[in-house]
C-alpha cells in the first residue's frame, strides 16, 4: 500500500536493504507473479476469508454477534483481495481439499463484501468513540469499510451505481452521528496503545516498532532500544513538497504545516523526547546522550544529516532520503497499537463523494479538516488533484495510498524512480502457485 506508491521507497544503501530487489521492484512496478510479498498477501488474506467463512457456517454454532464480527473480518480481507488482485477465489466452509474453489469476478466479490458489511452493521455492538479498546469492530467500523468500498465502486464495477455516492455520504453521516469527529493536535491521534480520541475508529494491537525503526538511522537509539534504527524506508522529495512550509527546512518552528511534522533542534532536544520529532525527519538529527543534547553522527563519524534527494534506487548512503515518523519513539519504542480507520479519512471520503456528484459542499468539507491543522490555509478551489493531494497529506502511512491512486487513475503515472506505465499494475499478478492449484484463476493482463 505504501512502497508501491509515491509515499515511500526502500532504497538499497550499499549492500543494506538489497534483499534481492524485493523492495526496488515494488517501487518501480516491476514485480512478477512470484514476488514473495505478493504471494504472502494472497495467501494471508484468502486464508482469513476461509477462517471467517467457517465461523459464519451454521456448523460452528456461533452467536449472532460472533457471526457479525466474522462477516466484518471476511469483508475486510475479501475487500483487500478484490482491491489487490481483481479476482477472489471462494471456498465453502465444508468443501474438502478436492474441491477447486470458484472464482468471483470483481463485481461478484464487491456485492458479497457489501452484503457482509450490511449484515455486520446490524449485528455488531454499538459504536463507542471514546472506548479504550477499538480493536474489535463496532457498527462504525463496518460503516467506514462500507463507505470505502462504495467509494471505489467505480474501480470495481466500472462506474458508480445510482446510489453509491450517496451511500458513502450516508455511512459517514451515521459514523459522525455516533460521536466520532475530527481531532486537533494531529500527531496526538497516533499515541497508543489505547486510542480514546474521537478520530480513531479502529486499530489493531500490533506494535509500531517496525514503523519507527525501519526508517530511523542505526545511531538513533532510544532508552528502551539502544540498538537504534534499521535505516531503510524513506519518502520522496516530490511527496514532501506537497506540504505547506519551507522547501529545505523542517526543523521545529520553521512555519511548516502541522501534518508535515518537525525535526527536533539542538535547543529543543531533551530527555523526554530524546531528539525524536514527528512526521518528516529532514536535516541534522539530534539525540540525548549522557544528560545533554548532541548532534548525531553516521557510523563513519560524519554529521547525521538526512538529505532531501536520493540518487536512485541503488547507490545510496546512510543519510539519503527524508524519513517518516507517524509514530514517534518519544512515546515509547514498541507501543502496541496501529491505527487503521480514522474519522478524518471518512470525512475526506464524504468530501470526495460530494465532489464526484453527491449532495453537499465538498470544498467546505475539505476546508473544515484543514482548519483543524495549524499553518494549513483553506483551499479556494477543489480539483481532483487537490483531493488526492489532500488525502496524501492527511493519511500518509495509513495503508490507503495505493487504493487512492488507483481510484484517481494515477497509480500508472511516473514519479521518482518509476516511469509511467500502461495501467496493468493497477492489479497485482495472481501468484503462479495459485494458478497452478486452481485452474479457475486467470492471470491478470500484463503479467
Amino acid at each position: 500500500m505504501e512502497v508501491t506508491t509515491d509515499e515511500q521507497v526502500v532504497p538499497t544503501r550499499g549492500t543494506d536493504w538489497g534483499d534481492n530487489g524485493v523492495w526496488r521492484t515494488l517501487h518501480a512496478h516491476t514485480w512478477g507473479p512470484t514476488h514473495q510479498f505478493i504471494v504472502n498477501t494472497w495467501n494471508d488474506k484468502n486464508g482469513a476469508v476461509l477462517r471467517a467463512t467457517q465461523v459464519i457456517d451454521p456448523l460452528s454454532k456461533a452467536t449472532p454477534e460472533q457471526i457479525a464480527h466474522a462477516k466484518f473480518v471476511r469483508a475486510y480481507n475479501m475487500w483487500q483481495v478484490l482491491d489487490f488482485f481483481g479476482q477472489v477465489p471462494f471456498r465453502n466452509a465444508t468443501d474438502g481439499p478436492e474441491v477447486i474453489p470458484e472464482v468471483m469476478s470483481r463485481t461478484e466479490a464487491y456485492n458479497m463484501v457489501v452484503q457482509d458489511l450490511t449484515d455486520a452493521i446490524e449485528g455488531l455492538p454499538a459504536s463507542n468513540p471514546i472506548s479504550d479498546n477499538k480493536t474489535r469492530a463496532v457498527k462504525a467500523t463496518a460503516r467506514f469499510l462500507l463507505a470505502r468500498v462504495k467509494l471505489n465502486a467505480i474501480v470495481y464495477n466500472g462506474s458508480y451505481g445510482p446510489n453509491d455516492l450517496q451511500d458513502v455520504i450516508n455511512a459517514v453521516d451515521a459514523i459522525e452521528a455516533d460521536g466520532y469527529s475530527l481531532e486537533p493536535d494531529y500527531f496526538d491521534v497516533f499515541v497508543g496503545p489505547n486510542f480514546t480520541n474521537r478520530d480513531v475508529i479502529w486499530n489493531v494491537s500490533a506494535d509500531v516498532g517496525s514503523k519507527m525503526w525501519n526508517s530511523l538511522h542505526y545511531n538513533q537509539g532510544e532508552t528502551d532500544n539502544e540498538g537504534g534504527g534499521w535505516n531503510g524506508f524513506t519518502t520522496l522529495a516530490e511527496f514532501y513538497d506537497k506540504f505547506e512550509g519551507p522547501a529545505d527546512d523542517n526543523s521545529l518552528g520553521s512555519g511548516q504545516e502541522e501534518r508535515r511534522g518537525y525535526t527536533q533542534t539542538l535547543a529543543s532536544t531533551n530527555a523526554e523526547n530524546e531528539g525524536f520529532g514527528y512526521g518528516f525527519q529532514f536535516g541534522q538529527m539530534y539525540g540525548w546522550r549522557d544528560g545533554k543534547a548532541v548532534p548525531l553522527e553516521t557510523r563513519t563519524g560524519a554529521p547525521l544529516i538526512f538529505t532531501k534527494d536520493l540518487p536512485g534506487l541503488i547507490g545510496n548512503n546512510e543519510v539519503t532520503g527524508i524519513r517518516l515518523l507517524k509514530y514517534s519513539p518519544a512515546n515509547g519504542s514498541f507501543t502496541s497499537g496501529t491505527v487503521l480507520f480514522r474519522f478524518a479519512d471518512a470525512h475526506l471520503m464524504r468530501a470526495e463523494a460530494m465532489m464526484r456528484g453527491g449532495t453537499g459542499d465538498a470544498l467546505a468539507e475539505v476546508n473544515e479538516l484543514r482548519a483543524m491543522r495549524e499553518n494549513t490555509p483553506p483551499l479556494t478551489t477543489l480539483t481532483e488533484q487537490d483531493m488526492i493531494d489532500e488525502r496524501g497529506r492527511e493519511l500518509y502511512l495509513e495503508y490507503i495510498r495505493r487504493t487512492d491512486l488507483v481510484r484517481f487513475g494515477k497509480f500508472k503515472d511516473a514519479w521518482e524512480f518509476k516511469p509511467a506505465g500502461d495501467g496493468h499494475t493497477d492489479l497485482f499478478p495472481i501468484p503462479a502457485s495459485a494458478i497452478l492449484s486452481n485452474p479457475n484463476l486467470v492471470q491478470n493482463p500484463g503479467y
